[in-house]
């Protein structure tokens, strides 16, 4: 099999097939031999493990999930790679590439189709501009997934994987929290690929919870609460919670007092545990 993180071997296969990179779907495909391993080794695989990949490129971090797991399921949204993952994975029994976006993808169903039974890890380059809502459709939609070994973006990495309560955390990273345990493993250089993005990146782990960080009452108002805080993070908790819902000043700070907190505290300085208070408190004006 030729060394698909090689650049001219990517560039001689790339204009044998027409093929031209699409800015709008991300493809950028890693020309570093190392990285695709390293990925591979992090997330844990054996062969009792099926590995979701989202976004297969030519199939270089395919054939390295696909030496360690039992099963690959690579979906790739461009019906243009198609042919030349024909062609890099034709020799590979354990895997299936399927031409779905992985956002409206019936994953409870594909799943029980061809996992059952199987430990089930996502592994994938993920292109920058769908990182988040993929991420969060694992940990929302709450599938048997163990982890989740992705890389992205370095400024999501660090923003995914920040402790709650930090300056560099977010609305996402309560998300992440609430969910999962969440690690960054070790960068990689805008120069690992093909074309050369303007960023670096990095590979993150998330370790799924088996139970939520925190005990809330209501999930739907957990959430409502900390997207509002955030919505204007440079104002105070009072203000954002009034700004985009609606709560009385008043009510937020009475809430505050109560558990107390500075009533003037910007919503980056709170923990999970005081977002989990705040909500189970102030869920009666949602």
């Amino acid at each position: 099999m030729n060394n698909l993180s090689d650049i001219n071997t990517i560039k001689r296969m790339l204009s044998h097939h027409g093929f031209t990179f699409s800015k709008g779907l991300g493809q950028n495909f890693i020309i570093d031999s190392e990285v695709c391993p390293k990925i591979s080794e992090s997330a844990e695989l054996d062969e009792n493990t099926a590995v979701i990949e989202i976004g297969a490129g030519i199939g270089v971090l395919t054939v390295e999930l696909a030496k360690r797991a039992g099963k690959v399921l690579s979906f790739e949204l461009d019906k243009r790679l198609l042919p030349i993952l024909n062609e890099t994975l034709d020799k590979l029994s354990n895997v299936e590439v399927i031409n779905e976006d992985i956002l409206k993808a019936d994953l409870t169903k594909i799943l029980a189709e061809k996992c059952a039974g199987m430990r089930v890890v996502v592994a994938a380059n993920l292109p920058y501009y769908i990182t988040s809502p993929v991420i969060m459709m694992f940990l929302e939609n709450k599938l048997e997934i163990d982890n989740i070994t992705v890389m992205v973006q370095k400024e999501a990495a660090i923003r995914l994987c920040a402790p709650v309560g930090t300056r560099e955390g977010g609305a996402v990273t309560v998300a992440v929290n609430y969910y999962a345990k969440a690690e960054r493993l070790f960068s990689v250089p805008r120069t690992s690929f093909l074309p050369k993005p303007n960023v670096d990146s990095e590979v993150i782990k998330l370790l799924i919870r088996k139970t939520p960080a925190v005990t809330i009452n209501d999930e739907k108002v957990f959430f409502k609460i900390v997207k509002g805080a955030f919505l204007q993070r440079r104002k105070t908790l009072k203000n954002s919670l009034f700004a985009s819902l609606l709560i009385p000043k008043e009510k937020t700070g009475e809430a505050l007092q109560l558990l107390r907190i500075n009533e003037d505290i910007r919503p980056e300085k709170l923990t999970m545990e005081d977002f989990a208070n705040l909500s189970n408190i102030l869920a009666v004006y949602l």
